[in-house]
C-alpha cells in the first residue's frame, strides 16, 4: 500500500473515531463551579448503559456555558464520552416547581456567598433557635408544613433531612421551617418530629407569619394559601459554618443521595 492510501486510511480511521464518541443525556445538582480549569462537579442521576449514580467533574467542552452556575443549580446536560476525553456540552438549569405561575421574586434573595441575615423561631420543644448562635458548624434548612398533602414535597424534604441526619449526625443542625405558622404550633410539630424520629439536632421552626417570611424570603421562597392549601415553590439551604450561603437547591425533586454530595462538598465532610 503506498504511503499516500496509509494516510488516507489513517485519516478515515481518526475521523471515525472521532465521530463515535458515545453522546449521553443526563441530570444532576451541580456541586461546584471551577472557571479556572472549565470543569463543574456535579452529582448525577444514574446514566443508563454508562454509569451509576455519583459526583464527579466534568470538562465543560463550551466553557461559556458555565455562566450562570452555582452550588444547588439543578441542570440537563449532553456528556460525550470518547476514547481520551469525557466532556459536557448544552448545559441547561432546570428550573425549580411551580412554573406555569407567573411568581414575584423576593427582593432579597441571597446568592451563594452572602451572609445568612439572622433569624430566631420557636422549635418544636419551645425553645428559642437563633441562626446566629449556631455559627461553627454548618446548618441546612429546608421550609415544609406538616398538613402538606403532596407526597413528593414537604414528606419528601422531611425524609431527605432524615437521611442526613442518619449520615452526619451531630456535625450539621438540620431546620425545617413551617410555612403554615397558625396550624404548626410547637405541639403540632412536635408530633410531625417524633413522626420523623428527629434527634436533638433536627429543629422543626415556627414563629410569627412575619418572622418565617424574612426568613423564607432570603431564599427566595414564594408561598401563599389557595383553598385549604398552601401553595409554595421549595428550596434547601446549605449555611457555612461561617454563617454564609453554601448552596440553594431549588426544587424538591433532587435525589437523596445528591443532597448528601452536597452537604459533603460544601462542609468539607
Amino acid at each position: 500500500m503506498s504511503s499516500t492510501s496509509t494516510k488516507i486510511g489513517l485519516g478515515i480511521a481518526l475521523i471515525w473515531t472521532a465521530s463515535c464518541a458515545r453522546r449521553f443525556r443526563a441530570e444532576g445538582v451541580v456541586l461546584s463551579v471551577h472557571p479556572e480549569r472549565a470543569s463543574v462537579v456535579i452529582s448525577h442521576r444514574a446514566i443508563p448503559r454508562y454509569m451509576d449514580a455519583m459526583a464527579m467533574e466534568f470538562r465543560v467542552a463550551r466553557p461559556a456555558e458555565m455562566k450562570g452556575l452555582f452550588p444547588g443549580s439543578r441542570v440537563d446536560f449532553r456528556l460525550s464520552a470518547g476514547a481520551k476525553h469525557t466532556t459536557i456540552r448544552n448545559i441547561h438549569v432546570r428550573p425549580g416547581g411551580l412554573q406555569d405561575v407567573a411568581l414575584a421574586q423576593p427582593a432579597h434573595k441571597l446568592s451563594t456567598g452572602d451572609m445568612v441575615p439572622d433569624f430566631a423561631l420557636t422549635d418544636q420543644h419551645g425553645a428559642v433557635i437563633q441562626l446566629s448562635d449556631l455559627r461553627g458548624g454548618p446548618v441546612a434548612i429546608d421550609f415544609i408544613y406538616t398538613r402538606c398533602p403532596l407526597p413528593d414535597v414537604c414528606p419528601r424534604l422531611s425524609a431527605n433531612f432524615a437521611l442526613l441526619q442518619k449520615r452526619f449526625g451531630d456535625r450539621i443542625t438540620l431546620l425545617s421551617v413551617t410555612i403554615d405558622p397558625s396550624h404548626d404550633t410547637p405541639a403540632v410539630l412536635s408530633a410531625y418530629a417524633k413522626r420523623w424520629q428527629a434527634g436533638p439536632g433536627w429543629h422543626f421552626l415556627t414563629g410569627t407569619t412575619a418572622e418565617v417570611e424574612s426568613a423564607a424570603a432570603s431564599f427566595g421562597l414564594v408561598y401563599w394559601a389557595e383553598e385549604g392549601v398552601i401553595s409554595h415553590t421549595s428550596a434547601t439551604a446549605i449555611i457555612t459554618s461561617e454563617g454564609r450561603l453554601g448552596a440553594l437547591l431549588e426544587g424538591s425533586t433532587f435525589t437523596a443521595r445528591q443532597l448528601t454530595d452536597m452537604v459533603r462538598t460544601v462542609c468539607l465532610f
